[in-house]
């Protein structure tokens, strides 16, 4: 029973991604999309640099091609968890996710950032900087001012712009998110497969001890082995890679 919990839980993590094409992690700003030009992506790739240097936080940029099928919230949180942004032990790492195609965007918090980069204040800097830019189709100018209100908050200004936004008067929408939905019936069948299985097995292992009693026979001495937390690097970009952060789902996402 505890094996299958375990194997249930390692499958929760994993199947969500096992469809989805990642890019490669290719620098501080990966355009996927190719919406930003080689002087916009310079000067980013400087400001991010910069941040990771005075706080050790990452924030890395990313236009996506398609989000293909999937929500942008699952899409972020698995791209982080791939990416592995931030330090390990710190998490202190964060995706800024745009996807013109489906005319979505997403700031992707990780887990030692989110007391300060809230749900509300990443909400309001969508909402204030990056969408009203979007819409006019500046999507260097909307990119660029989100980034630097995220830079703003992850060097010390974190209270400022969550006293802004707690004046906000609309709150969060209420989201479904159905990916999540879909990947915990297919581990709740899973798990139920499995209990049944292991019980068939310790039935009939129960019955074999008794016919062979003394031979020292017992199931399920092996079976493989399963390991995740692989490491992992892009192999390019001037060294630049995630630090072994992860992401547990904090963070806003917008449409335009």
């Amino acid at each position: 029973m505890r094996k299958a919990v375990t194997i249930a839980a390692l499958l929760l993590l994993v199947l969500p991604a096992l469809a989805l094409d990642f890019p490669a992690l290719t620098g501080r700003v990966v355009d996927e999309a190719n919406i930003l030009s080689t002087t916009t992506r310079a000067s980013l790739e400087q400001k991010l640099a910069d941040l990771e240097t005075k706080t050790t936080n990452q924030l890395v940029v990313v236009t996506l091609k398609s989000l293909q099928g999937t929500t942008i919230e699952d899409f972020g949180v698995q791209l982080g968890r791939r990416w592995q942004i931030g330090q390990r032990g710190k998490n202190n790492g964060v995706l800024l996710i745009v996807a013109p195609n489906e005319r979505k965007v997403r700031i992707e918090v990780g887990y030692g950032l989110e007391g300060s980069l809230t749900d509300a204040v990443s909400r309001l800097i969508i909402e204030n900087s990056i969408l009203p830019r979007f819409r006019a189709n500046d999507y260097p100018g909307g990119i660029s001012r989100g980034a630097d209100d995220i830079i703003q908050v992850l060097s010390g200004d974190a209270e400022e712009f969550k006293q802004r936004a707690a004046q906000r008067p609309d709150a969060a929408p209420l989201s479904i998110n159905i990916g999540m939905l879909l990947a915990l019936f297919i581990v709740i069948w899973i798990v139920a497969t499995l209990v049944r299985q292991s019980a068939t097995q310790s039935g009939r292992a129960r019955r074999r001890r008794r016919s062979f009693w003394g031979t020292g026979w017992d199931s399920g001495s092996s079976g493989g082995g399963w390991s995740g937390g692989s490491s992992w690097s892009s192999g390019s970009g001037g060294g630049f890679s995630g630090g072994g952060g992860s992401f547990g789902g904090g963070g806003s996402s917008g449409s335009w």
